[in-house]
């Protein structure tokens, strides 16, 4: 998988993309849920994240008290000592990772606590979402990192251009 190949592609057409779901936010087509859904299978069908794991390698996740919780009692620490070991507050005052790429990343992109991830582990990169425009900056942010984000995008625009 061509990371670089998809960042230039995803920063090219940024404008682009940004226009074409700011116009969904304006007017959303009928069924869009249906279709936002239906694009995000068809996307994850032909994309397998194992071949990239750029989102863990490049951006961390927000950890919810939830997710923390889980984890530490999972890796059996105490949540202060998991909270001290691996995370940070951020300058919005949310628990990230202190390093990337994520400590949980196996050198064959796979996930050490899969199973009970955090949640924004879990929906990224957030195509499958009802109302997809209410995260319009999320996905134009996500089609950066993920080639997933941005072929969402590309098929999305052109499925919609079709009705």
């Amino acid at each position: 998988m061509n990371l670089e190949f998809y960042k230039s592609q995803a920063l090219l057409k940024q404008k682009e993309h940004k226009k074409f779901l700011e116009s969904l936010k304006k007017k959303p087509p009928k069924n869009l849920d249906y279709t936002v859904q239906e694009t995000h299978d068809q996307v994850f069908e032909k994309i397998d994240c194992l071949q990239c794991a750029n989102c863990c390698k490049t951006t961390g996740p927000l950890f919810t008290p939830k997710d923390t919780e889980r984890i530490a009692k999972h890796l059996k620490m105490k949540v202060a000592d998991f909270e001290y070991k691996f995370l940070r507050t951020d300058e919005d005052h949310d628990q990230v990772l202190q390093d990337l790429p994520c400590w949980f990343l196996n050198e064959d992109n796979s996930c050490s606590i899969y199973e009970i991830r955090p949640k924004a582990c879990r929906e990224f990169p957030h195509t499958d979402r009802k109302k997809i425009y209410q995260i319009n900056h999320l996905t134009i942010q996500n089609t950066v990192v993920c080639p997933a984000a941005f072929e969402f995008v590309e098929r999305l625009q052109k499925s919609l251009e079709k009705k």
